[in-house]
């Protein structure tokens, strides 16, 4: 036995505690820092809700489905129809599966005749290869991963951003059609109206390149209900599409 395990022993046995695992690196300290040194209002956001707890969602096909299932409704009601949805087709959601299922099937649990059509449109093209969801790396641009999952009926540019930000963690992605964001900015610079999505670019150039780490704190500046739905059942380990005010 080498020294430096027989001291770790009698240490141990001195004390009768077993040392406590280092905690984790925090992923996006530097981003926090960052944002915290541009932006005093997002400093004291950032003081009051902490670190940064934003993770990937290695389902990816998943939180596409749930994206699709919670759109327009609640949190609540989404949650409900996705465990519903698992009980006839399986967990975690796939494809071919959903596909064997139907339209009919799908309606069965509580989606919409719309809904349960969008979601076999994307288990079809994920079973195709047309959106080849596991192929998606770091060699992909954000862009073509817009491009790409938009050319599914049933999923727009705000549910792909979702995707980017909840699923992927890409960094510095802004969805500038979000309304919460779109308030947040209204009351960060004193604007009368809310901006336009294309204004909020220019508005949120200071916190670039970690604009998807600014969205989640906004996004996280009362609670965790008054997230985005996409946000709040995401951190259960989903990705639903909803739009909410900022409070």
């Amino acid at each position: 036995m080498d020294t430096k395990r027989r001291q770790s022993l009698r240490s141990r046995k001195r004390t009768g505690k077993t040392p406590s695992p280092a905690l984790p690196p925090d992923r996006w300290a530097a981003a926090v820092r960052y944002l915290r040194r541009v932006d005093p209002h997002l400093r004291a956001i950032i003081d009051r809700i902490g670190p940064c707890r934003l993770e990937p969602h290695l389902d990816r096909f998943g939180a596409l489905v749930r994206s699709i299932i919670s759109q327009q409704i609640s949190s609540k009601a989404a949650i409900s129809i996705n465990q519903r949805l698992t009980t006839i087709g399986g967990e975690p959601h796939r494809p071919r599966r959903l596909i064997e299922l139907g339209e009919a099937s799908l309606r069965s649990v509580g989606l919409s005749s719309a809904k349960a059509r969008y979601v076999l449109n994307l288990a079809e093209a994920v079973a195709s290869g047309q959106v080849p969801l596991d192929e998606i790396d770091d060699s992909w641009d954000e862009p073509t991963i817009v491009e790409t999952l938009t050319s599914v009926k049933g999923i727009g540019v705000w549910t792909a951003e979702m995707f980017l930000i909840f699923v992927l963690n890409r960094p510095d992605v802004l969805p500038a059609s979000d309304l919460g964001i779109r308030a947040a900015l209204k009351d960060r610079h004193g604007l009368v109206e809310l901006p336009k999505p294309r204004e909020c670019f220019a508005l949120a150039e200071p916190w670039r390149p970690y604009r998807t780490v600014a969205s989640w704190y906004i996004w996280r500046r009362v609670d965790t209900a008054r997230l985005p739905a996409v946000a709040a059942v995401a951190e259960e380990g989903a990705s639903p599409k909803r739009k909410r005010k900022s409070p």
